[in-house]
């Protein structure tokens, strides 16, 4: 009998360890804030976002903290364009450029617009 409690004795606290690391497991981790923005980034905004970075280091990672902080909030709860977020950090006077390059499809093939004017 005294075994039976003892091995029950042993169980429970096993049991009871597995609860602590499933909880522990399941709690959420947090993500970096340049993650959570690329998350929420479509068509060319991760060019926008890399492009800013390379000119304006310190004053991107404060950005990327804020957006990051209010997608969290759900203040921002859609997806964020390479031309808003262009047209933001335009807004807040950060001069970012991107390469922008035209391409016209012929007989196929995508021919630059720079290209196919010197063809002709």
């Amino acid at each position: 009998m005294e075994s039976d409690k003892d091995l029950e004795i042993l169980t429970a606290k096993k049991m009871i360890e597995l609860r602590k690391k499933m909880a522990k497991a399941a709690e959420p981790k947090a993500k970096a804030p340049r993650n959570i923005l690329v998350s929420r980034l479509v068509d060319r905004g991760v060019e926008v976002l890399e492009a800013g970075e390379s000119v304006y280091p310190k004053e991107m990672k404060t950005i990327i903290e804020r957006l990051a902080e209010l997608i969290e909030k759900g203040v921002i709860s859609g997806y964020i364009s390479g031309g808003e977020l262009l047209s933001l950090l335009r807004t807040l006077g950060l001069r970012v450029s991107v390469p922008t390059r035209i391409a016209i499809e012929d007989h196929g093939k995508l021919v630059s617009l720079a290209d196919k004017i010197r063809e002709r």
